[in-house]
């Protein structure tokens, strides 16, 4: 039985090999286990989660984990013999993660046996960066990969004329591509989870059907950004002369350009689980290819919300009673459901806004209209004020302490891009990083944040009332181009009737 496994695993790897028509070499290197700096979590785990990637990928993987200098050496020794006996087409690929330092302008990566006293003594003790890149320059090869998750922190702190913080930026030969876990200079985050979260988005990412080289770090960064809050930005410098992809596109289904950026923009607004990200992405790509996924996604996570909020805040808002769910209901009755237990303004708009001419659309606009009217509101614009609204954020008692707030009432923040502007205004101006993650530049950059959204009055009136639903109450806590300040204060402006 065994035998017959190992000669299925070697055929399937020698398939996934064979699609290659270069050969492809790499050698992943993690050091966690270090003896006389401090020890870190994951670079072990990256390597092998990094490894297995690669093997998947068709290259032949050399994996060193926990390695001493003259391990190191030997294994960068052989790496390089290996590429320049496999052919100008061959592509390297060399990953590091662990402690890494600078002194002088060189970048070192420190072996588990690593002991220094003197700044002096580095060279001797560590391994540089450089000679790999030698190494890779002599086989005279097309393509070459240097990935570098080493910039953790600096465990010399100590050592004289060794407190520089994370890595200098490196000049490679032509034909190569140089990626950083961070700027150089900067310091990355070793992770809480099982990996670091540069190597974790990286594993992800690469496995992508005929994303080139370049995307996929862009994708690698954005998500970083995202999971970093802004604190840790991935690094890349290219020499590269020709294309490059980790994973072939499927003949039968080759990805356009714009389906490969809607495939990357749905992984980043999916992973967020922010149900007003997925409602964005709905407005732009509702009839894409993972619009059937995006409100599956959107009525598990309201009916999440409706059953998972706090005993107390469901008592305070009475609702009509939902209708005992179907046996496996399809997304579209689940959010329907999901709204109908929820009976707020804002729940229905919701399911509107993902099922515009849902089954349920007639009833929806009819229940939108009727609560409306009860509030004393045009249907179209207004917002019923909640019986009952839960205990107010930190952020919203600020906002409401200097009166209510108008559309046209400069906003008492402490987010300075939008202090001192009305609503009206402070739509208008331009974000600092996208308002749904992964979208391209063209969209937003230099753009209003009106346009991002595709704002009016009445939108933004309909997006305040639904931070006031229980169903979004976990969306006010999400990132914004301008800080959580601009929720807050169109959640207030809506309580007030969006007046």
């Amino acid at each position: 039985m065994w035998i017959r496994l190992a000669v299925l695993a070697a055929a399937v790897l020698g398939l996934a090999r064979a699609a290659w028509a270069e050969e492809r070499l790499a050698l992943v290197i993690g050091n966690s286990a270090y003896g006389s700096v401090q020890p870190l979590d994951n670079p072990g785990r990256d390597a092998r989660l990094m490894a297995q990637t690669l093997e998947r990928l068709g290259f032949d993987v050399t994996l060193a984990v926990d390695a001493r200098q003259i391990e190191m050496k030997r294994a960068i020794g052989r790496f390089g013999r290996k590429l320049r006996g496999a052919g100008e087409d061959a592509t390297g690929l060399f990953y590091y993660a662990g402690h890494g330092v600078q002194s002088f302008g060189s970048n070192y990566l420190l072996p588990v046996d690593v002991a220094l006293a003197d700044a002096a003594d580095l060279d001797l003790m560590a391994v540089e960066a450089q000679s790999v890149l030698r190494q890779m320059a002599s086989a005279r090869n097309r393509t070459n990969i240097v990935i570098l998750d080493a910039c953790r922190n600096n465990p010399f702190k100590a050592v004289a004329d060794l407190n520089e913080s994370g890595l200098a930026e490196m000049k490679a030969p032509t034909g190569t591509f140089l990626a950083y876990a961070t700027a150089p200079g900067d310091v990355a985050l070793d992770g809480e989870g099982e990996n670091s979260p540069f190597t974790e988005a990286l594993a992800r990412e690469i496995v992508v059907p005929g994303a080139p080289v370049e995307q996929v770090f862009k994708q690698v960064r954005r998500a970083v950004l995202e999971q970093s809050g802004g604190s840790q930005t991935p690094w890349d410098t290219s020499s590269l002369v020709s294309d490059f992809t980790f994973a072939a596109a499927e003949p039968e289904a080759v990805m356009s350009a714009a389906e490969i950026e809607e495939a990357q923009i749905w992984r980043s607004v999916k992973a967020s689980r922010d149900a007003m990200q997925i409602m964005l992405f709905l407005r732009g790509y509702g009839d894409g290819k993972y619009a059937g996924e995006a409100r599956a996604l959107l009525a598990s996570l309201m009916e999440e919300e409706l059953h998972g909020g706090t005993g107390a805040a469901v008592a305070a808002a009475p609702a009509k009673p939902a209708p005992a769910p179907a046996a496996a209901a399809d997304p579209e009755t689940a959010m329907f459901q999901a709204a109908q237990g929820d009976g707020s303004k804002a729940a229905y708009e919701a399911y509107l806004m993902a099922y515009p001419e849902g089954r349920f659309a007639e009833m929806a606009a009819a229940e939108v209209a009727a609560l409306a009217a009860g509030a004393g509101q045009d249907p179209q614009a207004g917002a019923e004020a909640p019986a009952a609204a839960a205990e107010p954020a930190p952020a919203a008692v600020a906002l409401a302490e200097s009166g209510p707030i108008t559309y046209a009432s400069p906003l008492d923040t402490d987010a300075a891009a939008i202090s001192g502007l009305t609503l009206a205004e402070a739509v208008t101006r331009s974000p600092s990083f996208p308002p749904v993650e992964g979208l391209p530049e063209s969209y937003w950059k230099d753009q209003s944040c009106s346009s991002c959204h595709q704002w009016t009055r009445e939108r933004l009136c309909t997006q305040g009332n639904t931070y006031l639903s229980l169903n979004m109450q976990r969306s006010l806590g999400k990132q914004h181009p301008f800080g959580g300040a601009l929720k807050q204060a169109l959640k207030s402006w809506a309580a007030g009737g969006c007046q």
